[in-house]
């Protein structure tokens, strides 16, 4: 199981990109760079698309902060093809396939009993360390806008206060 500060599980694995293109990626191809790599149960469900397009609204945000964002089943790049042409059009981020479960076991959000993911989201620096974690619940989706504010206070280096955002003043400890 994954731990904050601690390296993020390698991955290598085929991807669906804008378009339909297949390519390869790995946790390597983003050293120095921000990653939220995030995990859903399956293609074609109810909540996942939510999500997904929800990642797609605020990617430009994303990007602005420097991050890469990278979804994440246990579908493979075929079903991923058809689910992007047929019902969510472009993401702009890559969707990867884990046909062997071996990504979503290594990050801990495998359902070994039911064969697919959780929901499971991390954060992980330009050094590869994990900066943040959420697992939660299949039939509750994620909010991509608050991912984006763990993301830009994990980047800040600083103490950041409950509900903080770009811009808010950060805790100074009392020496």
């Amino acid at each position: 199981m994954p731990m904050i500060n601690q390296p993020a599980p390698h991955f290598a694995a085929q991807a669906v990109f804008d378009g339909g293109e297949v390519k390869d990626i790995s946790l390597n191809d983003f050293k120095g760079k921000w990653v939220v790599l995030f995990f859903y149960p399956l293609d074609f469900t109810f909540v996942c698309p939510t999500e997904l397009t929800q990642f797609r609204e605020h990617l430009k945000e994303f990007q602005n902060a420097g991050a890469t964002v990278i979804g994440c089943s246990v579908d493979s790049v075929h079903s991923h093809k058809r689910w992007l042409r047929d019902d969510l059009g472009n993401l702009g981020y890559p969707l990867m396939a884990d046909l062997t479960k071996r990504i979503a076991r290594d990050y801990g959000v495998l359902f070994e009993d039911r064969g697919i993911a959780t929901r499971g989201t991390f954060i992980i620096d330009p050094d590869q360390k994990i900066q943040y974690m959420g697992i939660h619940n299949t039939s509750v989706g994620r909010d991509a806008k608050e991912i984006l504010r763990v993301l830009q206070g994990c980047q800040t280096g600083e103490l950041c206060q409950a509900g903080w955002k770009a811009g808010d003043e950060h805790i100074t400890p009392i020496k």
